[in-house]
């Protein structure tokens, strides 16, 4: 291995280190505990080494963003694999679409809510998060129905679904409701 290849395996891993770090301390004490300081401390690096890695917070959060959403789409694929009818692959994915945002939500929130510099539904966008709206559109393209685009029809169901998520953990919908409605948009938005 050349002294090339070592260091650059070592930044890789220096850069793992510090999303794993982030992404860790933003599920324990949310984004706003989230500095500088705090990850040089728990990864025992300098700032200026967080630095040479990142410009700062925003493409931490973005770095966090892309590994959520790897995780998302991979969530989201086993559920609906599992499942043997159209109707169960959709609800399989809901099911697990609406489990990874109460229980990343630091993550979940680096994905759709916070700034972290990332291009979305543009050419530019990260094949992570292409990744991520293909595990939709691959179970939810199916049952789009006769004459509804695949692809509009992945949004509207997938903004229904954030919706969910993002009001039942602002504790503005009942969290013992979410069967419900879960099954409630499956069964009217799929046509099965």
């Amino acid at each position: 291995m050349s002294v090339q290849e070592r260091k650059a395996r070592e930044r890789a891993e220096r850069e793992r280190l510090i999303v794993a770090a982030a992404r860790e301390l933003a599920e324990q004490r949310g984004w706003d505990a989230v500095t500088t300081r705090r990850l040089a401390e728990r990864i025992e690096y300098s700032q200026p080494v967080l630095y040479s890695h990142f410009r700062g917070k925003r493409e931490i959060t973005g770095a966090v963003a892309l590994e959520g959403a790897t995780d998302l789409a991979a969530a989201v694929r086993a559920a609906a694999d599992a499942a043997n009818s159209p109707r169960g692959r959709v609800a399989a994915l809901a099911r697990a679409y609406l489990d990874f945002a109460a229980h990343h939500p630091a993550v979940y929130d680096a994905l759709f809510q916070l700034d972290g510099g990332l291009a979305y539904a543009q050419e530019d966008t990260p094949q992570p998060l292409k990744d991520a709206f293909a595990a939709l559109l691959e179970s939810l393209g199916e049952v789009a129905g006769d004459g509804v685009e695949p692809g509009l029809f992945t949004e509207t169901f997938w903004a229904s679904l954030h919706g969910l998520a993002t009001l039942t953990r602002a504790g503005r919908l009942p969290p013992e409701h979410t069967q419900q409605r879960m099954e409630l948009l499956v069964d009217r938005l799929a046509t099965l």
